[in-house]
């Protein structure tokens, strides 16, 4: 018979790999554990109470927000702010990051950035959403933690993890040694170990993308997106088209089966739609500890400079053979536009 191994215990066996940490970082991770399982009961009844719908409010990028987006805003945060081990939380759905004052938190070194509920969309119809987050150590030493801990290349992660509410609960996270994934076994309230060592295939024949923005993409995007559907057995095309909405659904299904993620730019978006901090960022991370790779179409996500909180960027994510080929083909039919300045040549979309 196999020993179970919970996520608490999982995380015990690992905190050696972080002697910097003292604990702390595992803390904070069980933290974002108990608000996922209370998130989780309350989507699971959402038809059955008040809580399905529009809040009557919009977030910061002006989206109409779900109740359910902002009973999940309040959970994680909440659990953040009692666990002590978190100085900033930088949410989507709050215009400015949240400084946690309080004397349990007056020696917290991490930050906190998280989309507390993707694809909420999907909850009126009964389809996966979930949970993104990233975190990153404090820079600073002396006084408050400021913005500038907050706006650290993607490079700088020391965990991110996503949860996926589906037919079943998971919770998915690396601390930049591979990626495992916990199933939540609501029988005893616990997130046990169903997917260790995830890896994504180097191939797939996935790709998810919103194909009714078609004639708004760039042209290199039309030209991927006509590939992928061309025949030809030798590669295993055409590919198989899969979207639904939320990024955490479709990018959990790819990492297990295989496949590309595309969010490009589009004629009224020029700077991409997902936002970089918070959802593309923790995600690349997530991905290419598994082996695979996240781009904007031109370069790595994770070494995209970070100057805003709410800063928005396209992304292609997955497989890393697939990725590199949407790459080939976005130099080719949608190269990046430079511009002179006094300091030199920058790269324009």
């Amino acid at each position: 018979m196999t020993a179970v191994r919970t996520l608490g215990q999982f995380i015990i066996e690992r905190q050696n790999d972080f002697p910097y940490a003292k604990g702390e970082l595992s803390r904070l991770l069980r933290d974002l554990a108990i608000a996922a399982k209370i998130v989780n009961r309350e989507i699971n009844k959402a038809g059955l109470v008040d809580i399905l719908g529009e809040a009557g409010t919009t977030n910061v990028q002006g989206e109409g927000q779900k109740k359910l987006d902002v009973y999940a805003n309040e959970q994680f945060i909440a659990a953040l702010q009692s666990g002590g081990e978190c100085c900033i939380v930088v949410s989507e759905e709050n215009d400015e990051h949240i400084y946690i004052d309080s004397e349990i938190s007056k020696d917290a070194k991490y930050i906190v950035a998280i989309d507390p509920l993707d694809g909420s969309s999907n909850i009126d119809v009964n389809v996966g959403v979930g949970t993104i987050f990233s975190i990153y150590r404090r820079k600073s030493t002396d006084g408050k933690a400021t913005l500038d801990d907050v706006l650290q290349k993607g490079t700088e992660q020391v965990a991110a993890g996503y949860i996926i509410y589906g037919s079943s609960t998971m919770l998915v996270y690396t601390t930049g040694k591979g990626v495992n994934g916990f199933t939540l076994d609501p029988s005893i309230g616990e997130f046990c170990l169903s997917h260790p060592d995830m890896a994504i295939p180097k191939d797939g024949v996935i790709y998810s993308i919103n194909e009714g923005y078609y004639t708004h993409f760039p042209d290199g995007v039309k030209k991927y997106i006509k590939y992928c559907q061309v025949e030809d057995k030798p590669t295993n095309r055409p590919y198989t088209s899969r979207y639904t909405g939320s990024m955490v659904a479709d990018l959990h299904r790819n990492m297990i089966k295989g496949g590309i993620f595309i969010y490009p730019s589009t004629a009224s978006s020029i700077k991409g739609k997902l936002r970089l901090v918070y959802e593309c960022n923790p995600m690349a991370f997530i991905i290419e500890q598994a082996g695979g790779f996240a781009s904007d179409g031109y370069k790595r996500i994770l070494e995209l400079d970070v100057k805003e909180l709410h800063q928005r960027t396209p992304i292609f994510i997955g497989s890393e053979n697939m990725v590199r080929k949407a790459e080939e083909f976005m130099a080719s039919f949608s190269p990046q536009k430079t511009k002179k300045t006094f300091e030199g040549t920058v790269q324009i979309q």
